[in-house]
């Protein structure tokens, strides 16, 4: 059966250290002696089943030891007998009934398996505590913002007899809860209760409660759960944007600097992976000698966006690389993108030594005009005069 008692995931665990007790002579010199390593808590006037935990010793399933199994408290340096002519605390089977817990009860219990061959104890904790203080004992649960949420009553299989149709009472914040089949779904024979479209309105204290009924007497099992909600977060599949062109330019033995960008959105900058490749192989493997390298991965925020930056440097640019294919690629596990980078040569230099070399035929034939120019109105200077004096 599934333990029915109270476990605590939270701060209220104890060092297993602590829970080392003197074996009294009535628990018998087992050869193997435990510490259960949680606190087992439980409200004062409620119904409680403290199991004898099972556990493998030497390769020995300590279910094997089940038909002899006794029950001791301590009470200082000796162990008290539990379950002789004790009509509210109750061994039966593996486990010891409380019906109901009272405060006096908190202390050490030890259940010792034992047969013709072989004996082990456990010691368990357990903690009795006030109705008033039940929400110092809750059970986390977390649910997702504006999704449907399932709040579970936990630990309720010791009390549940098969083919019954038990029923759970819920409250949130001590108000008890409207189980409409809108807001709150809840059934006959399920522990949990669903809410629709959850809001931060619904974080907080639920409480469960079942009944037990043992020779005509009822008793309580009350369980807290405080249920946080957290907004969902929203992860995309990563988007290059820049280079946002298929081809840069570059001027040979020049040192260039490519940078690839990818934009994230609100996913978690260590969700995704970029790099760049040449050939289809990675940069690294490809240029050993770090002529060309992959730069160190800037993590940006841009107007609550979340980008990552990685450059491909190259020192410097050589003949081979405008026959080199590059790619920058980004992934994660909701997607990847990949955009490719052809490095062409500029033009820029060649076109500037074509133009240099123009410029001395062009001083050449603005002299020589010059030249023809000035010799052309000589001749005709000497001409004129004369035509005038006569």
């Amino acid at each position: 059966m599934v333990h029915g008692f109270l476990w605590i995931l939270s701060a209220n665990i104890l060092d297993v250290s602590a829970l080392r007790i003197q074996r009294g002579e009535n628990a018998g010199n087992c050869q193997d002696h435990s510490v259960h390593f949680r606190t087992t808590y439980v409200l004062a006037g409620e119904a409680l089943i403290l199991k004898c935990p099972p556990f493998r010793y030497k390769h020995k399933d300590t279910f094997d030891l089940l038909p002899n199994i006794t029950w001791y408290k301590e009470n200082g340096t000796t162990m008290i007998s539990l379950g002789h002519g004790e009509r509210r605390i109750l061994p039966q089977g593996d486990a010891l009934w409380f019906l109901p817990a009272s405060l006096e009860d908190s202390g050490q219990y030890v259940c010792i398996r034992r047969n013709s061959s072989y004996c082990a104890d456990v010691s368990l904790n357990l903690t009795v505590v006030k109705k008033s203080a039940a929400h110092e004992t809750f059970f986390p649960q977390t649910a997702v913002m504006s999704s449907p949420g399932k709040v579970i009553c936990p630990h309720l299989g010791s009390f549940i007899q098969k083919g019954t149709d038990y029923e759970l009472k819920w409250y949130k914040d001590s108000t008890p809860l409207t189980i409409d089949n809108e807001k709150y779904k809840a059934w006959k024979g399920r522990n949990y209760v669903i809410i629709s479209s959850l809001t931060s309105d619904d974080a907080g204290y639920y409480t469960c409660q079942m009944s037990l009924e043992h020779e005509a007497v009822q008793y309580n099992i009350t369980r807290t759960i405080l249920l946080q909600i957290f907004a969902r977060k929203i992860r995309t599949s990563p988007v290059i944007v820049y280079p946002n062109q298929k081809t840069t330019l570059a001027v040979l033995g020049s040192r260039l600097t490519i940078p690839c960008k990818v934009w994230i959105g609100a996913s978690s900058h260590s969700d995704t992976e970029v790099w760049w490749k040449a050939n289809n192989s990675y940069i690294g493997a490809t240029f050993q000698k770090g002529r060309i390298m992959q730069g160190k991965q800037q993590e940006l925020v841009e107007s609550d966006e979340n980008y990552i930056e990685v450059p491909l440097i190259f020192d410097p640019v050589k003949e081979e690389d405008f026959q080199t294919h590059f790619t920058c690629v980004a992934s994660n596990i909701h997607g990847h993108h990949v955009h490719a980078v052809q490095v062409d040569q500029e033009e820029t230099e060649p076109r500037l030594s074509w133009y240099l070399a123009l410029i001395p035929v062009a001083l050449t034939v603005v002299i020589v005009g010059g030249i023809c120019i000035h010799k052309h109105w000589k001749q005709r200077s000497p001409r004129g005069y004369a035509a005038a004096k006569s």
